[in-house]
């Protein structure tokens, strides 16, 4: 009998202002999946960034594969955050080289053109294991970019806020302008710098 393969997506990063929004797909059996369950991984949202940290490892040896892909911030600009959103699953998905029986795609929105059967879940990071595994995954990699990039834009505060809207970085907007990795396209970082 052939192996039910799952393959749960999930970005992170669409409400951020600079930086890539990131899409980790992940595939897994019955095994993997009811392991991962007995585990007791939940959403990215509900770990803390070692507990996520620490996930990472146990998703990557149990999947039958796994792959991270981004949109850039000129990529988003050019055709907004749902499209590029949408763009890197698409990338995350047929990036791995085995056939899903069915991608859970969190969210409302079909994914264009996917060559596989998919289904849309909403608040699927909370509902699908899969797609939970998926949302580990996409948030490590990104907090990890955004630190990395801190250290060549340190005025806006980076490391701390991974590209997010805080006060200290929407003050660092409005006094130094945007950076080359900022989303023009957003509200926010359409501001005139005032030195």
């Amino acid at each position: 009998m052939l192996t039910h393969r799952e393959l749960g997506v999930d970005e992170v990063g669409r409400g951020a202002l600079c930086g890539p929004v990131v899409s980790a797909a992940v595939v897994l059996d019955a095994t993997g999946k009811a392991q991962l369950h007995r585990w007791g991984l939940c959403e990215s949202k509900q770990l803390t960034p070692r507990q996520r940290q620490a996930w990472v490892p146990r998703i990557q040896n149990i999947a039958l594969g796994w792959h991270i892909a981004w949109a850039d911030p000129w990529e988003i600009d050019t055709y907004n955050i749902l499209q590029a959103t949408l763009r890197s699953m698409y990338r995350a998905i047929t990036a791995i080289p085995l056939t899903p029986d069915v991608c859970l795609v969190d969210g409302c929105h079909a994914i264009p053109d996917l060559p596989y059967p998919q289904k849309t879940v909403i608040d699927g990071d909370a509902t699908e294991i899969s797609i939970a595994a998926a949302s580990v995954l996409a948030k490590v990699w990104r907090d990890e970019c955004l630190t990395q990039l801190a250290s060549t834009y340190p005025v806006y505060d980076l490391a701390r806020n991974k590209g997010y809207g805080t006060p200290t970085h929407r003050l660092a907007l409005q006094r130094y302008g945007p950076s080359s990795i900022h989303r023009l396209s957003f509200r926010p970082c359409q501001v005139s710098q005032t030195r």
